[in-house]
């Protein structure tokens, strides 16, 4: 965090120094201002990472994150799936995601679907089973074309979130 003070004489309600959050993205690299150099997907996530802290502190009864997994794959899409798990063991927490290991930690899994007719469009929401959990992970990981190999990987992020 930098303090700095405002110009001599301004008043302002939030004090008389204005803060700058600054973070280092990248290991060896100096803090720099937040605003400056985190994309969205940082940003979501830097987001994510203080509602776990805070979460320890206070109840907040639910939070939404949209695209925080924008930009990252593997690891640390398993991390942040951890996260969410861990934050929705103290309240509601509803993600959207496109990544198998994000959506493999859930406590509950919905699909949404989007249909088009006569101009309009129509969304609805699907909660899915423990089977059509395993292929709608599968399908996640596997796009159009589902095998067995996929389905035994969906089998094995399921396992592997509900213990972590």
């Amino acid at each position: 965090m930098a303090l700095q003070p405002r110009p001599t004489g301004e008043c302002h309600p939030a004090g008389a120094e204005a803060l700058e959050l600054l973070i280092s993205t990248n290991p060896g690299q100096p803090p720099r201002p937040l605003a400056k150099i985190a994309s969205g997907g940082e940003l979501s996530r830097i987001s994510l990472a203080i509602q776990v802290i805070a979460a320890e502190q206070t109840r907040v009864p639910a939070m939404v994150f949209d695209e925080v997994d924008v930009g990252i794959g593997g690891a640390t899409a398993a991390t942040v799936g951890q996260l969410l798990r861990r934050l929705g063991s103290r309240g509601q927490v509803i993600a959207i995601t496109h990544l198998p290991q994000v959506a493999s930690h859930a406590h509950r899994h919905l699909v949404v679907t989007k249909t088009s007719a006569d101009g309009d469009t129509t969304t609805a929401l699907q909660p899915l089973a423990a089977a059509e959990r395993v292929a709608e992970i599968a399908r996640m990981l596997g796009g159009a074309r589902v095998t067995a190999k996929t389905s035994a990987h969906a089998r094995e992020l399921l396992a592997q979130g509900e213990v972590e």
